[in-house]
């Protein structure tokens, strides 16, 4: 039995974690077995506070992970099945039934992310681990002087991009606006990389090859019937993202995009779950924003934990 138990093992799962054991929870957290947390596919991360040189999204993970351990979280890699209402010695509690194991806990910490949304266009599926790739820093290095497509426009699209040219000799950026959504400095570094250059107001049609991605066919949004087919080695996608929210469908509220809804205390619609970080329906999905989420959920998770072990301070008082 776990006063919490956490599922998920990036940066907010890690640092709720750190703070409950900090508090003398007795805590275990879970990590899935083949998601990975996101971050450990970034290269660099250059805004997290601390580092001014930046830091790998691995290597961040790593230190968050050894720190946890420090301070006595018990981790765990298992994939979560199901999570069940259950009773922890007389009191309401969760049990998280994974693919080896049953644990019961007095509260829940969700920490599960996300995921990278697909196209949903033909050759995608067939072509993934082909041409197809939506981890830059996995599967950059074997395109070496390859013509590379990056899809979207945001900050991991653009980042992503800014990586492969290190490999490729040719970066095209396809987006569907006249304008990329990324921050500012990186929107610098890609308009004045001679090795990127732009398709405009393009989406994806098609992925074309044989036994491997040979072509791309891209649709003019503003323009009926106006295409183009561009010949390409290898296309990387990052359009977006997926909450890894599942599992936890009717158990807690979830907006219309499957993102889960907290309070300010990171607490969810469900007594004793709480949740945290890119999963969650929040203005800002990034590392220090999970961290600071992961540290309002075990903290709000402690008081819950307390309240019904009769130990908060308001207990005493009332003893």
């Amino acid at each position: 039995m776990y006063d919490a138990i956490i599922i998920g093992g990036g940066p907010g799962g890690l640092t709720a974690g750190i703070y409950a054991a900090r508090a003398n929870m007795k805590t275990l957290l879970i990590r899935s077995t083949f998601k990975a947390s996101l971050i450990t596919t970034t290269d660099i991360i250059e805004n997290y506070p601390g580092f001014p040189e930046g830091i790998g999204g691995f290597e961040l993970v790593e230190r968050f992970t050894e720190q946890a351990l420090r301070f006595g979280v018990i981790i765990m890699d298992d994939d979560i099945l199901s999570v069940v209402k259950t009773s922890v010695d007389g009191k309401e509690g969760w049990q998280v039934n994974t693919s080896s194991a049953q644990h019961k806990g007095l509260s829940l910490i969700i920490a599960t992310g996300t995921e990278y949304a697909h196209l949903g266009v033909p050759g995608e599926v067939e072509f993934t681990g082909r041409g197809v790739s939506y981890c830059a820093t996995c599967d950059g290095p074997f395109y070496r002087d390859g013509k590379l497509v990056v899809v979207g426009g945001g900050d991991t699209a653009v980042q992503e991009a800014l990586f492969l040219t290190r490999f490729a000799r040719s970066v095209t950026i396809v987006h569907r606006r006249d304008s990329l959504r990324a921050a500012g400095v990186l929107k610098d570094k890609a308009f004045s990389n001679e090795k990127i250059s732009f398709e405009w107001n393009s989406v994806v049609e098609e992925i074309i090859g044989d036994s491997a991605v040979r072509s791309i066919r891209l649709k003019d949004v503003r323009e009926e019937g106006k295409k183009k087919t561009l010949e390409v080695d290898g296309v990387f996608i990052f359009t977006g993202n997926i909450p890894n929210t599942s599992q936890f469908q009717g158990i807690t509220a979830m907006d219309a995009d499957g993102y889960i809804i907290v309070d300010p205390h990171m607490m969810t619609s469900a007594p004793g779950i709480f949740a945290c970080g890119d999963c969650t329906a929040k203005l800002l999905k990034q590392v220090v924003t999970a961290c600071g989420d992961g540290a309002t959920a075990a903290f709000a998770a402690y008081e819950y934990v307390s309240k019904l072990k009769g130990t908060s301070y308001e207990g005493l008082k009332r003893v």
